[in-house]
């Protein structure tokens, strides 16, 4: 599948709604909640106010449409770290997965970050979603863990 990855436009910001939506990890056979659930204050941490200072966001595109984006911040959410390590969030449309387009958007956020010099990365991410071992091949290991969730740090 031919794919180019690029830095997201400051006119596409109001795409990180659909993008957020697209990370809520819904397991097989549970009913995907209803789109507004993003506006709930625990997911707009990831969205709201995006493009300041320490906000990177890459999308993926094919044909001219944006099919996956990775964008990091430092906030204090599911995966927090600490006040210097940024949270990162990744998602592709459905019929984009599975095609090592999620890799590549890594890899090249990865190496942003490393360019800026942050130490590292952090992510939260449920156990039984299939994105653990992707997230371990490019470097990320569990540094905290619940009953249902990793939170995952990559060192650059």
């Amino acid at each position: 599948m031919e794919y180019i990855i690029r830095e997201l436009r400051q006119d596409e910001i109001k795409l990180l709604d659909t993008f957020l939506y697209e990370a809520i990890f819904i397991p097989e056979g549970v009913q995907a909640p209803s789109r507004d659930i993003i506006e709930h204050p625990d997911l707009q941490i990831y969205i709201a106010n995006f493009g300041k200072k320490d906000d990177i966001c890459y999308v993926a595109e094919v044909g001219g449409k944006a099919i996956g984006a990775v964008w990091t911040r430092i906030i204090k959410d599911y995966g927090y770290v600490d006040e210097s390590t940024p949270s990162l969030s990744i998602s592709l449309l459905k019929e984009y997965r599975n095609f090592g387009i999620g890799t590549e958007l890594m890899k090249q956020i990865l190496l942003t970050l490393k360019e800026r010099e942050y130490k590292q990365v952090s992510l939260s991410v449920q156990k039984i979603n299939y994105a653990v071992s992707m997230y371990k091949k490019v470097g990320f290991e569990v540094v905290r863990e619940n009953e249902e969730d990793y939170v995952m740090v990559c060192k650059l």
